[in-house]
């Protein structure tokens, strides 16, 4: 029987290539480009990407073994799912394997920016005793709100609680119901972007959610708000956040992701009240061998016409 063969273009950790090859033959080319994946794609049942390959129409079209591509990790907004579909190649994730480290990260950038712990850091580090200057905010009894309250949103209150914050939502894919059970007080998103002292967004990028932070909903936020975004960049009008930072309108950002990435020499990024990050939400080696596994678990099953549980596309 031939084996199946898998490639691997963003690479893996180990504990997810080694299910894998148990049962396949595995290539793993990270550094792959585009014109060079269309050249080789042919040759493969099954791709596993991250965020770097974007899996295009042209992809699949020369892909023609394909019958799945993983994506490890949540986002699929780098892979064409009506061009999947057009081609009847499935599309899985895994959605769950980097909620943990995303969710700390984001209370990460939120400590940092209320503390500004960076600033003190590299005035420790110039030899400049910077105590006078830094005085910060707490986090207790002020509102976060919480734009998406799905897994990692969820995720992100129940930390948040614990450090006695009253935590608001907006989810426009989930009931009053089903956000109250997850401990959050459902309010509209105006009401989130009015009452909110801290505001986080866990959405994915699309066309309702694009730039949804922008200069006229920047307007209707108390003036001295935090914004933190370790979901999409372009969740955010960066144009519009500059001008609120450079106002003070909006007290500082924490920011993870940016519409283009690498930004290269980003105004945004180098801002002195933004605390900015490389895309990092998912960047724990407990968050990647746990997505590793899930997506070469859930890869295999869709080979073998098993049961999906993350089925995307």
């Amino acid at each position: 029987m031939t084996k199946w063969k898998i490639l691997l273009t963003d690479g893996l950790e180990e504990n997810g290539q080694e299910l894998l090859r148990a049962v396949a033959d595995v290539d793993s080319n990270p550094t792959i480009t585009a014109d060079d994946l269309l050249k080789v794609v042919g040759d493969y049942d099954a791709l596993i990407v991250r965020g770097r390959t974007k899996v295009t129409p042209a992809v699949f079209e020369a892909g023609n073994k394909l019958r799945v591509v993983g994506r490890s990790g949540v986002g699929v907004d780098n892979i064409d799912l009506a061009a999947a579909k057009a081609k009847g190649v499935t599309v899985v994730n895994a959605p769950i394997a980097t909620t943990l480290a995303v969710a700390e990260l984001t209370l990460g950038l939120m400590l940092s920016l209320m503390r500004e712990i960076p600033r003190g850091d590299a005035g420790m580090k110039s030899a400049n005793w910077l105590k006078k200057e830094l005085v910060g905010g707490e986090l207790y009894q002020k509102t976060l709100g919480i734009i998406g309250c799905g897994r990692i949103g969820s995720a992100v209150g129940d930390r948040a609680r614990a450090f006695g914050m009253h935590v608001i939502g907006f989810d426009s894919l989930l009931s009053e119901m089903n956000i109250r059970q997850k401990g959050i007080e459902p309010a509209s998103l105006e009401s989130v972007f009015q009452r909110s002292d801290i505001i986080t967004m866990h959405v994915p990028l699309n066309d309702q959610t694009r730039n949804m932070v922008n200069g006229e909903t920047i307007k209707k936020m108390k003036k001295g708000v935090y914004l933190v975004c370790s979901a999409r960049g372009s969740i955010i009008d960066e144009g519009a956040l500059l001008s609120a930072l450079d106002s003070g309108q909006v007290a500082g950002a924490g920011l993870d992701v940016y519409s283009t990435e690498p930004p290269g020499d980003s105004v945004l990024a180098a801002h002195s009240k933004v605390i900015a990050t490389p895309h990092i939400g998912a960047q724990t080696r407990e968050a990647q061998e746990r997505s590793a596994g899930d997506i070469a678990s859930e890869v295999l099953a869709a080979l073998n016409n098993a049961p999906l549980r993350w089925r995307v596309a």
